[in-house]
């Protein structure tokens, strides 16, 4: 992979690749899906994200659900997730949320948030309200839970561990190098902090990298190293897209035989999964890391 480069090079290179063209989202299943989403105003990552897997996903009857809100206290430079003054916490939202994933027979129910830091404790009661909604309407739903970092603050992460999702996920999100430029309010040691924490729980663990920011691939070695310092279990590798003109650009779109081969990196350092391929984000086929 390339370092990074001159801003008018960027610009020629912004045009995506074969590789990363989708199919645009049909179907019964899909309108389903959407109409479920609609009905009990949820919000998904699917949406608010960009997701370029939201027609294969929605399409197999899934989603991931985005909870505490659609507003983020926070501006990382790569997230299409809007910034500002949240809301006041819907009360209501951990039940409607369980019984989105009751009408929807999800198996295997992802669940990540925005970040609230204007809150005491992060947001992190209502996390725990929603896994425990989530158990009681549907016992035989596993879940993964794709949280912040909650600042670092113990207490916090020590409410997700308490309610023992099947996994939980926190993303790394870019090399140490990049992170004051990719995720402006995040540190890359508490995130490591955060892992750990979460392993040394008994919880199993899960990160996601995304490609194609100016990192050399020697970075996202020394980043797989990190990871399996703390712990992790499950890795996910993925390109970044630009969402809007206003976020970062892309630096170089990574081709699918790099993937392969950070793939067969990884799981040789130890990891129990990793997906890796330019389309890869953190809940594409989540359920099948459960083990």
């Amino acid at each position: 992979m390339e370092k990074v480069q001159e801003k008018s090079e960027i610009i020629k290179r912004t045009k995506k690749p074969d590789w990363l063209r989708v199919k645009l989202p049909i179907g019964k299943e899909y309108a389903r899906v959407r109409n479920i989403v609609s009905d009990h105003k949820l919000h998904t990552i699917c949406e608010s994200g960009n997701c370029p897997n939201m027609g294969e996903c929605w399409g197999a009857g899934t989603a991931t659900f985005m909870i505490l809100g659609n507003v983020c206290t926070r501006s990382c430079g790569f997230c299409a997730v809007a910034t500002g003054r949240p809301e006041e916490l819907d009360p209501f939202e951990p039940l409607r949320v369980a019984k989105s994933v009751k009408l929807m027979k999800v198996k295997h129910c992802v669940i990540t948030s925005v970040d609230r830091d204007e809150l005491e404790d992060g947001g992190s009661i209502a996390w725990v309200q929603t896994v425990k909604a989530i158990r009681k309407l549907c016992p035989d739903t596993t879940m993964e839970t794709l949280i912040p970092d909650f600042k670092g603050v113990r207490k916090n992460i020590q409410r997700i561990i308490d309610v023992a999702p099947e996994i939980v996920s926190h993303n790394i999100e870019t090399v140490r190098r990049l992170t004051k430029q990719v995720r402006i309010q995040a540190q890359f040691d508490r995130s490591l902090e955060v892992l750990r924490i979460l392993k040394e729980g008994g919880m199993k663990t899960k990160s996601g990298i995304m490609l194609g920011l100016g990192e050399s691939v020697e970075e996202v070695i020394e980043t797989m190293d990190e990871l399996r310092g703390v712990g992790v279990d499950v890795l996910t590798i993925g390109q970044y897209l630009q969402p809007t003109p206003k976020h970062l650009a892309v630096v170089e779109f990574v081709k699918p035989e790099v993937f392969n081969e950070l793939k067969e990196i990884g799981l040789g350092k130890g990891f129990r999964f990793v997906e890796s391929g330019p389309l890869v984000r953190s809940s594409y086929h989540a359920e099948k890391h459960l083990f």
